[in-house]
């Protein structure tokens, strides 16, 4: 059954329109006036943490990497590379992996039908050969080994095998060597009949664009689908695996990186990513005292920042940089936290938090491509627009961050990560 629906922002001047086609795909779009670019995402349910799925009560396991490897063989079609007939249109073309997510996307300022319908038809009409899987291999298997010649990258790496004891978010997005040593064109064929079906996608387009083009070639590509596959879950422990973990490599100075392990659902994350991302400006913002503190100490530098990363079923909260006493860093964080947690949030700073945190996250409607994405994980968390954010952070107050304070920053749940520079202690 069709459905169509618009949701308005008076504050933004701003609407988007979800349909959602008989076949099950997810169209989400927003017209921007004034702008001359489109941006168009199509976003599968599937990333690196689906290791297995459930198809009649059955559970099937498939090995690490199998959506990253996925990704990198759409592009392949009969006439050659989809990526050339961007090229050709004008159209600036990508793909990305995430931990529970594929998407793939463009942009343009001109030939918009003729680049969508290049999408939509790669995505919806697969072609996998064993000798082009076969090369492919040792492609991943290069960019692995890539990866883990990049501090940057295996600081993380390190820090998620360290708090997570089963979860899947602990292996490379990419998988290992091993792994895709097992991945062969028959089993790409399986994943993608499992896992990209139309009501396990959205396509989200913002900017410039036709509204009813969109929804003709969405309908000529995905007129049917079957239900996706049910995907495993993992039954991770909320304690850490480990406090700490290090690894020596050849950089100048140490970096590191401090991880809060939380507990959340796919429903609750994206309230929690947005009051997680206003508790690490509380704990350690530039405008903070312990910032200033560790900064005019020299225990950090400009490297230093924060993040949140979430998913399906996982959220940590994390902060990093260079630092020559990683574990002083670490044990300032802890103690601030505990502190913030006996004493409360004073509301000064919380409201100076949230009135920045609310400017950063209005300027997100302003661009196309942060639209898109904004749309996808609208999707995928159940959120009922892409202006509920907007909402949360409004609502926001100081109770609410101090129960999730209490509840999923606690010290004994969190873990350290260093790289230290070869044969230095």
């Amino acid at each position: 059954m069709k459905t169509d629906v618009i949701h308005c922002s008076a504050l933004l001047g701003q609407s988007t329109r979800t349909v959602t086609l008989p076949g099950g795909l997810t169209v989400q779009m927003c017209r921007m006036p004034g702008f001359v670019t489109a941006y168009a995402m199509l976003t599968v349910g599937v990333g690196s943490i689906d290791t297995g799925y459930r198809m009649r009560g059955r559970e099937v396991p498939l090995p690490a990497g199998v959506a990253h490897y996925l990704e990198h063989k759409m592009f392949d079609c009969p006439y050659g590379d989809a990526m050339q007939r961007f090229d050709a249109l004008g159209a600036a073309a990508n793909a990305f992996t995430a931990f529970d997510k594929t998407a793939y996307y463009f942009s343009c300022t001109e030939n918009f039908p003729q680049a969508l319908e290049v999408l939509l038809d790669f995505v919806a009409t697969p072609y996998f050969t064993a000798g082009s899987v076969r090369r492919e291999r040792g492609i991943i298997a290069e960019e692995l080994r890539m990866y883990r010649d990049s501090p940057e990258w295996m600081v993380t790496a390190n820090l998620l095998q360290a708090m997570y004891h089963r979860h899947p978010v602990r292996v490379d997005i990419a998988g290992t060597e091993e792994s895709i040593a097992e991945i062969d064109a028959a089993l790409l064929r399986r994943c993608y009949e499992r896992f990209y079906c139309p009501g396990n996608m959205v396509l989200s387009v913002a900017g410039c664009f036709e509204e009813e083009t969109v929804l003709e070639l969405a309908e000529r590509y995905f007129p049917t689908g079957k239900k996706a596959a049910e995907p495993l879950t993992a039954e991770e422990p909320k304690t850490v695996k480990t406090h700490y973990c290090e690894q020596e490599m050849p950089i100048a100075t140490p970096i590191f990186q401090v991880g809060f392990k939380a507990e959340g659902g796919e429903k609750e994350n994206m309230r929690h990513r947005l009051l997680d991302e206003l508790l690490l400006d509380l704990i350690c913002g530039e405008t903070t005292d312990l910032y200033r503190s560790l900064y005019e100490a020299g225990e950090i530098n400009a490297t230093f920042g924060s993040e949140v990363m979430a998913g399906r079923d996982f959220i940590c909260a994390m902060f990093d940089g260079e630092s020559r006493r990683p574990q002083a860093v670490y044990d300032a964080l802890c103690e601030r936290v505990t502190a913030l947690q006996r004493d409360g949030i004073p509301q000064g700073d919380f409201t100076r938090c949230r009135r920045a945190n609310y400017g950063r996250t209005i300027g997100l409607y302003g661009r196309a491509e942060s639209i898109a994405g904004l749309m996808a994980a609208a999707h995928f968390s159940g959120m009922k627009d892409i202006y509920y954010p907007l909402e949360i952070l409004r609502s926001a107050t100081v109770e609410e961050l101090e129960q999730r304070l209490r509840e999923d920053y606690d010290p004994a749940n969190s873990a350290l990560s260093v790289i230290r520079p070869q044969g230095v202690q």
